[in-house]
């Protein structure tokens, strides 16, 4: 009966019909005068959403009112419905999450105990969850207060998210993979961490990772294990993100928080079958963020929808003092990112196919397979397919200085934000505790030889930022010039030319990593959306590149790529819990 946030038509609908009722070919008089007392008893509420009166235009926009819909569910709270009950989470989204809270179906404890009692019953399968917040149902019944009282809730109301265990969390450790933080709790949140809950959402558990993120290949932690892919156990669900991947694919929060250094969002969001985004260096925060790499460290959302993934970005996108790289994308946020959501997005969109990532010697043909059927989707779609892009990616990433060593200053700089409570005071210092998994230790004998205090651009020779890094310039230069040549809006490429490995030989089997080849010398915004499966197991992810800033166009691609297509279904082994 009542309206999903964001659409005011309905809300309007419900003002003027709260009981839901259909009208009557000829209504009775005594119907006729139910509806001119509902009419008479709504006027105040259509004051307060801008709704028409009967029989005139509607001229308000639906925003507007929408934020409001807390003050017309306690207005409508003496209409008869039934006592809230739990509902099915597998799959959900956040639109039907709220729209079940919002009619009375069910409330935000409910659907925050759903996800606990989920993680409960199947996480030791894959090991996703590091721990679990102890505090979400206390916040769950403050949200749930708050609602009945008339507040008006946030964009993510009662969205129970998964975070990272490198996103700093001022209620819950925050170890990085590394055994060496295990006790370490951040005095504060994550720009991203604070600006969910603030919008509404719930964290309800942290995932694994890679330790220190230094693996794209596997997420296995010297503080929590290894995590398994969801869709097959027996292989990996790539790195560094895979717990958030595999957390989400199999229903253990609504949608999560990763980061991607070279490959880390995007590519278990493949994996697993997910749509996950890299923004442009500058669009998002990574204060708070444990760091890899400060100068290609990403943050940003994996969810099963695109249109979830936009929700969560509308909401962590944008200026963040404290992360002097936002300082450029000033200006350049979108005021609504789900505005560009249309299914009939790729209607004259021009899409260029990047060869270079497709037809190479280790592709493997299966993924290589799907590829193909996704041009001939997007072509139905109503994309125009440029095939060959020809641009030559492998000269570009040949060019001198393009990465920089700066793991040990980055960590230091991170470790000192700890304060007095900093479990240490130099990452390098693991190596003599022995407080390490053996896969990373050649990645801390590397970082020894770098200075632990001089920023990077202060050495001699310099390693500049991204934004003075010659070399980085030139490749985004040289790519963005190639795209205006070809006039294409965007370039696409698998993912993933591999499937995952197996999870006994992670690092043996590791190939075919797109993710790394691009965006993150660039610094151009890339999203992963699923296009399919090989051998009917394992999901496969269609990466689609654009210009710096074009977040917007990303979103309008993939979601109508995702909507013509409806390639995500659920991994096996985790249905609906029985009551």
């Amino acid at each position: 009966m009542l309206a999903t946030v964001g659409d005011g038509g309905l809300l309007c609908q419900a003002v003027e019909n709260p009981f839901g009722r259909r009208e009557t070919a000829s209504p009775t008089l005594v119907s006729l005068t139910m509806k001119t007392d509902i009419h008479r008893q709504a006027a105040p509420l259509r004051r307060l959403f801008g709704c028409p009166s009967p029989g005139r235009s509607d001229r308000k926009p639906h925003a507007a009112r929408a934020t409001t819909i807390a003050s017309v569910l306690a207005a409508l709270a003496a209409c008869d419905r039934p006592d809230p009950a739990p509902i099915p989470v597998v799959e959900a989204t956040i639109a039907g999450v709220q729209e079940a809270i919002f009619s009375g179906r069910t409330n935000c404890r409910m659907v925050v105990q759903a996800y606990l009692d989920r993680i409960d019953a199947y996480d030791e399968r894959i090991n996703a969850i590091t721990v679990v917040n102890p505090a979400a149902l206390d916040r769950a019944d403050e949200l749930d207060a708050a609602l009945a009282a008339g507040e008006a809730p946030g964009p993510l109301f009662c969205v129970p998210m998964l975070v990272k265990d490198n996103f700093d969390t001022h209620d819950m450790i925050t170890t990085a993979g590394s055994i060496a933080l295990a006790n370490s709790i951040p005095p504060d949140d994550a720009f991203m961490v604070r600006r969910i809950r603030e919008a509404g959402a719930i964290v309800v558990a942290k995932t694994n990772m890679a330790e220190w993120a230094f693996s794209a290949r596997q997420s296995v932690s010297s503080s929590f294990d290894t995590t398994r892919n969801a869709y097959a156990l027996d292989r990996v669900p790539a790195g560094s993100s895979g717990g958030t991947a595999s957390g989400v694919a199999a229903n253990f929060g609504l949608i999560g928080l990763g980061s991607d250094t070279g490959n880390s969002i995007r590519g278990p969001s493949s994996r697993l079958a997910l749509a996950g985004i890299r923004s442009t260096i500058g669009l998002t925060s990574r204060d708070g963020v444990v760091p890899l790499s400060f100068d290609r460290d990403i943050a940003g959302p994996m969810g099963r929808t695109v249109q979830d993934v936009a929700r969560v970005f509308n909401v962590v996108a944008g200026y963040d003092p404290a992360d002097p790289y936002t300082e450029a994308g000033r200006g350049r946020r979108e005021s609504d990112y789900t505005a560009f959501l249309d299914a009939d997005g790729l209607q004259g969109a021009r899409i260029g196919v990047l060869r270079a990532l497709v037809d190479t010697e280790d592709a493997d043909s299966a993924v290589v397979a799907v590829f193909e059927q996704s041009l001939t989707e997007l072509a139905g779609l109503g994309a125009e397919i440029v095939d060959p892009f020809d641009f030559d990616v492998q000269a570009q990433l040949d060019r001198e200085n393009m990465f920089c060593s700066r793991f040990r200053y980055d960590m230091h700089v991170y470790l000192s934000s700890l304060g007095d409570a900093a479990p240490i005071t130099d990452v390098v210092q693991v190596l003599e505790t022995g407080q390490y998994s053996d896969y990373v230790e050649n990645s801390l004998r590397r970082a020894e030889d770098s200075p632990l205090d001089m920023h990077p651009a202060d050495r001699d020779p310099p390693c500049p930022d991204y934004l003075e890094n010659e070399g980085r310039q030139a490749y985004l230069a040289d790519l963005v010039a190639a795209m205006d040549a070809a006039e294409v809006d965007a370039l696409v490429y698998p993912s993933w030319l591999s499937p995952p490995a197996h999870i006994d030989r992670g690092r043996e089997e590791y190939s075919g990593d797109n993710s790394q080849r691009v965006a993150p010398a660039t610094g151009m915004p890339a999203i992963t959306v699923p296009m399919g499966f090989t051998d009917d197991t394992h999901p496969a992810g269609l990466q689609i590149l654009a210009r710096p800033w074009a977040e917007g166009l990303l979103f309008r691609l993939a979601y109508a790529y995702e909507q013509g297509t409806r390639h995500r279904r659920p991994p096996p082994g985790f249905p609906e819990l029985e009551d």
